[in-house]
């Protein structure tokens, strides 16, 4: 068991990703995402906008495997232009 991680693994994670309402944002944050997680591994990938359309944010929840597998995408998102915030 690892120590600096309170999830024990395999587990269901949601990852929260924002970003402008523009037509490249969603492909490029399914993009990464589905870089550090198989496509099959996605359980659900919610949508939803921002009061004044503005703003998009994706959900994706799936099957976490490791702390390694949600270091290394949270690190490829927060490194993106497109994406103003991952949670």
């Amino acid at each position: 068991m690892n120590s600096e991680s309170p999830l024990t693994f395999p587990c269901s994670f949601p990852v929260k990703v924002m970003g402008r309402n523009e037509s490249d944002f969603e492909d490029i944050a399914f993009a990464i995402v589905t870089t550090h997680v198989p496509e099959d591994a996605l359980d659900t990938v919610k949508r939803q906008l921002s009061r004044d359309g503005n703003y998009l944010s994706l959900t994706f929840r799936f099957e976490a495997t490791s702390r390694a597998q949600l270091d290394a995408l949270y690190m490829e998102l927060s490194e993106n232009e497109y994406v103003l915030v991952a949670l």
